[in-house]
């Protein structure tokens, strides 16, 4: 791998909760390289989106240490674009004026951001929607303007949590196939969360297998499949099996049959 850019060092987590602490990481070490695509999955409450969060600089009460680019992450940054799992997006702005949030601290001239912000417009198929409102998007549609405007600015690194989930599935693998051409031009370092292991397999260089509670690293797997990856192949079906016993491989036991909620295993309460 080259030089890292992003490299977590012994990163830990506790929330407070009710009077008690929740450990919701422990001991996560991981190295980025420069315009690696590597993907976090695991089950809900493993801390995925949490790690995100660390490294955006939005929550800056952790155990150990966050670099980017060799310094540490003491808050948000211009070189960091976050898409999140909900659009987030402000309901009296319309799109185009929501996408161009992403440009505001750019040193570019009115015309270069009204002709960035039309071009990802055009790339989430919106064209004829940049002078819409929120409230007049269905929900897929919405969080196609929250990816734009993450994408927007080409930021260096770019973190997504979970930010196809909400689209249909044809929507879903077509901006699949766009972010991996943004990525191609940009060489942009990408850091995705997600549930979906096939999707995990089919853009990342490298997957992250969590396990919950306290969150932490169980595996890191090499995806050594050549782009562009086919879902029906052979050897993708293989690495898609392989990731989902490392998933769930923990679970294979019969445990005896709960009589109260809390002795629910957390796979099971998180459903």
């Amino acid at each position: 791998m080259t030089q890292a850019i992003v490299s977590f060092n012994h990163v830990g987590k506790v929330f407070e909760v009710d009077g008690g602490q929740i450990e919701a990481i422990k001991e996560f070490n991981l190295e980025i390289a420069e315009g690696e695509f590597v993907a976090i999955v695991g089950s809900s409450g493993c801390g995925k989106s949490t790690l995100l969060r660390l490294l955006i600089g939005l929550d800056t009460e952790y155990r150990g240490e966050i670099r980017v680019d060799g310094k540490v992450v003491e808050g948000i940054g211009s070189e960091r674009g976050i898409v999140f799992q909900e659009h987030r997006l402000f309901p009296w702005l319309t799109v185009q004026d929501n996408i161009g949030l992403g440009l505001v601290n750019e040193p570019l001239s009115n015309e270069q951001k009204q002709q960035r912000v039309a071009d990802f417009i055009d790339l989430v198929g919106l064209k004829d929607f940049a002078r819409a409102y929120p409230h007049q998007l269905s929900g897929g549609m919405a969080q196609r303007v929250a990816i734009a405007r993450g994408l927007v600015a080409s930021p260096r690194i770019l973190l997504l949590d979970e930010p196809f989930g909400a689209l249909d599935a044809l929507t879903r693998q077509q901006m699949q196939n766009e972010l991996l051409a943004i990525r191609e031009r940009a060489k942009i370092t990408t850091v995705l969360v997600t549930h979906d292991v096939e999707e995990a397999i089919f853009l990342a260089d490298r997957v992250v297998v969590m396990e919950p509670r306290p969150g932490r690293i169980k595996r890191v797997v090499d995806i050594n499949l050549p782009h562009p990856r086919q879902r029906s192949g052979y050897d993708f079906h293989l690495l898609r099996e392989e990731l989902l016993h490392e998933l769930t491989s923990d679970e294979q036991y019969i445990a005896p049959r709960p009589t109260h909620i809390h002795d629910l295993h957390p796979a099971l309460i998180a459903l």
